[in-house]
């Protein structure tokens, strides 16, 4: 039998070309291409109703002291706020106590507080009730949520987005705003316009299939989505200027034993049908990395020693500690052990596009993992007979000032990033849910750059339902709306930082690291030892229960991978 550390050598050996120069032909880090909106506020002071003489400055001032008695804050949005509101209706409410919290000037949409304007311009939610209130939708599952955004500048990303564009079948719609289109893309339908010179997008997660109680459908969000503009106004913001965005990418000049392979490399054959990882070289923000305490490691869980190949079949066996198998997409060798010192080493590798039945409009297969799993300092067991990590052991931080994002039981958190700039969109995933709910991690909650948010844990549909790990992603603004891209390169930069040390890239031909033996924390590390000196039969004595546990995991782990699994945001 492999022992872990000989089984991580070969696993770093076989994907290792030769000698050469880690740094030669190393590319720099990019800073995001954007577009700046050309926000014509004349135009939007012409089209607001009975907004009075004065500057468009003016106008919008008058607009803000209404609205900011419901929307508080918008006045802070840098481009011509449209909400789906009845402005008649709040201005004659506007003295009454109840208008600051009333859902009735918004009809059947309910605001949250998700409303979040800055210098980048504004984005919020809005939720209609189960069932779809006044709307006819088989899903019955959750409140259905609406978002809908204006921004002052856009990402414009290079490679692929294998969206799908339509013209809406809804004349009245395409009359009421020229040039509409309705996208399909990455698990939502879209209706992107543009107005005032800004571009507008609604969205609302569905799944292009036939209506289902646990699904909603892209043909019956439609009609909620052209109801809901249909009701647009103009609310308020404030004409100012629209810089161009800048980052800070200045690497620490110390060096580091920090190594990481280019953007792109995936570990080989674990991309989608073998396709290609994306080398996005880009920053797309400034932040704090998501992992509390360095050392972390960016690994892919699926193709690592633990890990379960991900739906590409495996040779060996998978569930008896320590024993050898490896993913057929390669045939690198692997243990049956999540303490596997090359899970907690360096170097750290993209898996962006890894194998994954998600849709990432920036892979080369349209499908991929949406983010990078990023495993903390060390790994935690309860003792000699485990084979994975005990989860909350280490904290995850927030990366950067910002809003939450986030409904009451759902698994994932976003952080909203609004200004001047970045308009960026954080995601956390598998920390327990009932803890963020309990902890107040809710839709609304201000935090900031460094504070603790939870815990690594192990919650898939369930706790212990997938591996120790963070999952981290990443989402900017485009003229599609929101998009994954690859955090990857952000995360090098925060990471950098965190320990003042600049790291080396990896290129083919680079001689490797090797991987340093590095044990696990056994938190009960007599219990095995006591057995075995009584008897000699710890291992034996240990196996029933360890096979009981495994067979219980397994029948989890296949009723989750026969649903149907395009997003996680709930």
């Amino acid at each position: 039998m492999k022992s872990p550390v000989l089984v991580g050598a070969a696993l770093l050996t076989l994907v290792s070309f030769g000698a050469a120069s880690a740094q030669e032909g190393a590319k720099e880090m990019l800073a995001p291409k954007v577009t700046i909106s050309p926000v014509d506020w004349t135009a939007a002071a012409a089209a607001l109703k009975d907004a009075g003489d004065g500057t468009p400055a003016e106008q919008f001032a008058r607009l803000n002291a209404i609205s900011e008695k419901r929307l508080p804050g918008i006045a802070k949005s840098s481009v011509p706020v449209l909400l789906p509101i009845d402005l008649d209706a709040l201005k004659a409410d506007v003295e009454k106590p109840d208008a600051k919290t009333s859902d009735k000037y918004f009809g059947p949409f309910h605001p949250t507080q998700y409303f979040l304007p800055g210098p980048a311009g504004y984005s919020g939610t809005y939720l209609l009730d189960i069932g779809g209130g006044p709307f006819k939708v088989s899903y019955k599952k959750k409140p259905i949520e609406i978002e809908f955004t204006g921004a002052a500048f856009t990402y414009d990303l290079d490679g692929p987005s294998h969206a799908e564009v339509f013209t809406p079948k809804d004349k009245d719609l395409v009359a009421q705003f020229p040039g509409i289109r309705r996208i399909l893309h990455e698990a939502h339908v879209r209706y992107a316009f543009e107005r005032f010179g800004v571009p507008y997008i609604l969205s609302i997660q569905c799944y292009d299939r036939r209506p289902s109680s646990k699904f909603l459908s892209c043909r019956e969000a439609d009609p909620i989505a052209e109801s809901f503009l249909k009701r647009l106004q103009l609310a308020g913001g404030t004409p100012q200027t629209i810089a161009e965005p800048k980052l800070d990418l200045t690497r620490p000049e110390a060096k580091s034993d920090f190594t990481y392979y280019a953007p792109g490399d995936l570990i080989p054959g674990s991309g989608y049908k073998k396709q290609p990882g994306t080398a996005d070289y880009h920053v797309y923000a400034m932040m704090r990395f998501p992992i509390a305490n360095a050392p972390a490691y960016v690994k892919s869980q699926s193709f690592m020693p633990w890990g379960d190949c991900y739906r590409t079949g495996h040779n060996g066996r998978i569930g008896r500690k320590d024993s050898p198998y490896s993913c057929k997409v390669n045939g690198l060798p692997l243990t049956f052990n999540e303490s596997a010192p090359v899970n907690f080493n360096y170097p750290w590798r993209d898996n962006f596009c890894e194998y994954r039945d998600f849709l990432v409009g920036q892979c080369a297969s349209g499908r991929g993992h949406q983010g990078q799993d990023i495993r903390p300092a060390n790994c935690v067991m309860t003792n000699e007979g485990s084979d994975r990590c005990e989860p909350y052991h280490h904290t995850i931080a927030a990366a950067r000032d910002g809003l939450i994002w986030r409904l009451k039981g759902n698994l994932a958190a976003y952080l909203v990033l609004n200004n001047a700039n970045e308009f960026v969109r954080l995601r956390y995933l598998h920390m327990n849910p009932d803890f963020m709910d309990a902890e107040g991690l809710l839709t609304g909650r201000q935090v900031s750059e460094g504070e603790i948010i939870g815990k690594v844990a192990t919650w898939g549909d369930y706790e212990s339902g997938t591996s120790y790990h963070l999952h981290f992603n990443m989402q900017v603004v485009t003229k599609l709306g929101w998009v994954w891209v690859n955090p990857y390169m952000s995360l090098v930069l925060a990471y950098e930082k965190m320990i003042k040390g600049r790291g080396t890239e990896l290129k083919e031909g680079d001689p490797l690291p090797p991987v340093p033996d590095k044990p696990p924390v056994i938190l009960n590390p007599s219990i095995a030892g006591a057995a075995a000196a009584a008897n000699g039969t710890a291992a034996q004595t240990e196996k029933p229960k360890a096979k009981t546990i495994i067979e219980k995991v397994r029948k989890k782990i296949r009723r989750y991978r026969r649903k149907p699994r395009t997003e996680t945001d709930e």
